[in-house]
């Protein structure tokens, strides 16, 4: 987990294992600094995804939806933490984008689990998908190119 998160990674680990013992499927805690909230899946989309959003902040941070721009190149969709890349929602489905998509800021281009929480990866910007570049269940570091846009969408 990135290290300017409100919580450890043995924070959020106790937090899914408090709500796997339950009979809740989600969570929403709240502070003043920063909001964390925890859905449990069910059925085939089982597992746990998890939503951050700062006090103040209008928008959800970057560690779940905001797109990363990888280090070496502006036009990569990096990884905003690290985990186990995903293409598609579960095994057997479709995959979220494929070459020649066109793609928005709010457009999610795969999953990231990093301990049991399924993680969305946002576009962050307009583009078509002009190649993918993980292969699929491919463990990445944060900021790790994902994809690559061809630009912005005509």
């Amino acid at each position: 987990m990135a290290e300017d998160l409100p919580l450890t990674a043995e924070d959020v680990a106790e937090i899914v294992a408090i709500l796997e013992r339950s009979p809740y499927r989600d969570l929403d805690l709240a502070t003043r600094r920063f909001r964390l909230r925890v859905t449990r899946g069910e059925g085939q989309d089982a597992g746990f995804t998890q939503e951050w959003q700062w006090a103040g902040a209008g928008a959800v941070s970057d560690t779940a939806a905001a797109g990363v721009v990888a280090a070496d190149d502006p036009l990569a969709i990096g990884a905003p933490l690290p985990g186990t890349f995903y293409h598609a929602p579960q095994p057997g489905a479709p995959p979220f984008v494929a070459v020649g998509d066109e793609v928005g800021p709010d457009s999610v281009v795969g999953i990231v689990e990093t301990m049991k929480l399924m993680n969305p990866v946002h576009a962050g910007r307009s583009g078509i998908v002009a190649q993918v570049l993980v292969p699929d269940g491919t463990m990445v570091a944060r900021g790790d190119p994902l994809i690559r846009l061809a630009g912005p969408a005509a």
